[in-house]
Formats: C-alpha cells, structure tokens, sequence
C-alpha cells in the first residue's frame, strides 16, 4: 500500500473522520524534497498499513487546505487523530527520522 492522495473534496472523510491516525504529506510537484520522502512514507504507509494512514495533499491544486494548515514550508507532515493535528513534522528526512518521529504512533 501507498500514500494515497487527497483533495479538499476528500480530506474530511479520508483525514478529519478517519478512526486511525493519519499522516498528511503536504507537497508539491516541483519540490524536490517532497519527491525524495515520498518513496519512505510509501514504505511507512505499506509497514505501518495496520496503525497509520499516510495521505498526500499537493499544495498548489489545495491551496485552501494549505493556508488553513498554515503550511509555509514543504514537505510538511502533519499527524492527525480524532480530526486534530497532533503532531508537525517539517522537512525531508530518512527513514529512520521519520520512523522516530512517528514512534507514538506505529506502536
């Protein structure tokens, strides 16, 4: 399983109503960053499949979603549960980072 994507018509159900906790790649085509970490969230997301959604957003088609979620730098991460932000995680990092980072999570 892969990081799937979602748009402003499908956040609420996929992210704010969803009963796992879940991860929102916030991204961009253009943003190299972004397109080194998106191979290892899509390997998070297949390990993690059981504990973790791992979603992605693209920034330029969402831009409402972004300015809600006050998303000035990319990649930016944010873990939702319950339909609230959690935890922001910003930056391309390594697996291993990532994994830290989310270690609450992937218990």
């Amino acid at each position: 399983m892969t990081a799937r994507a979602v748009t402003e018509a499908t956040f609420d159900q996929e992210v704010l109503q969803n009963e796992k906790t879940v991860m929102v790649d916030f991204w961009a085509e253009w943003c190299g960053p972004c397109r080194a970490v998106s191979p290892i969230l899509d390997q998070i997301a297949t390990e993690h499949a059981d504990k973790l959604d791992i979603v992605k957003l693209n920034v330029d088609e969402n831009p409402q979603l972004a300015i809600k979620y006050q998303i000035t730098a990319i990649p930016a991460m944010k873990v939702f549960k319950g339909g609230e932000v959690v935890q922001t995680v910003i930056g391309a990092k390594p697996k291993p980072a990532l994994e830290a980072d989310l270690a609450a999570y992937l218990q």
